[in-house]
């Protein structure tokens, strides 16, 4: 298994694809898809666009789904709820279709949907992804974090360390396997002292959302694994 770390997905290759790609959006959309899966969501769809969201979000009844959308952090007008994974409770979400779009991470998860495997990894779940990758052993796997804007994002690439660390028995694809390991091996203990220093952190403490950042922040509370059933549709493994 070789392990690549890119930091955007515009970093990517553009002429290829990897056996298994790891979709991070630490802030938050990855972990908010973690959350509502975990609470009971039947699946989560991705769409990088809002008009298609509100479009495909329409075809089903309000009782079955809900909108979720977010742009600069905040919540999109018209959508039900934002981006942040505390809204997630089993009573908001279990049994329902969710439709999220946000800033960065779904942005992402289109650059590799055709990928052969897709999943999706936060801080709070990381191990699930590490366990499945040690199971699967897929010949490469791309660590592709979604940036703020096509820019680097610290939080992404820690949690990327964070999984490179488990898996470091594998061979290092890129040298930003072993910047990714470092950084992680430096915060691992204050991973949300970090979140909080990282520019995309600052902007949520602006938005008064430092509750998203601490839960964000925390390692492994969550064991699910979202996985791509069909492009762009995410489901608990």
């Amino acid at each position: 298994m070789k392990v690549f770390v890119f930091h955007t997905p515009e970093l990517t290759p553009a002429d290829t694809l990897p056996d298994c790609a790891v979709v991070i959006d630490v802030l938050r959309a990855t972990t908010t898809i973690a959350a509502a899966l975990h609470a009971g969501a039947v699946d989560v769809r991705a769409f990088s666009d809002i008009d298609r969201l509100m479009a495909a979000g329409a075809e089903l009844a309000p009782s079955q789904r809900l909108r979720l959308g977010e742009r600069g952090g905040k919540p999109v007008e018209g959508c039900d709820m934002g981006n942040s994974p505390l809204d997630c409770t089993p009573d908001a979400v279990s049994g329902k279709h969710l439709f999220l779009s946000t800033t960065n991470g779904t942005r992402a998860l289109k650059r590799v949907e055709r990928s052969r495997a897709v999943l999706t990894a936060a801080q709070i779940n990381y191990q699930a992804a590490v366990n499945y990758l040690r199971d699967r052993q897929p010949e490469t796997v791309w660590l592709v974090g979604s940036g703020w804007q096509g820019t680097y994002s610290l939080e992404d690439t820690v949690c990327a360390g964070a999984i490179a660390r488990a898996l470091e028995a594998s061979a290092v694809g890129n040298d930003e396997v072993l910047g990714a390991i470092a950084l992680y091996d430096s915060w691992r203990d204050r991973l949300s002292e970090l979140f909080r220093h990282s520019s995309h952190g600052q902007r949520l403490l602006r938005l008064g959302n430092a509750a998203d950042i601490d839960y964000c922040a925390q390692s492994n509370c969550c064991d699910v694994l979202p996985i791509q059933k069909e492009p762009g549709v995410l489901v608990a493994l």
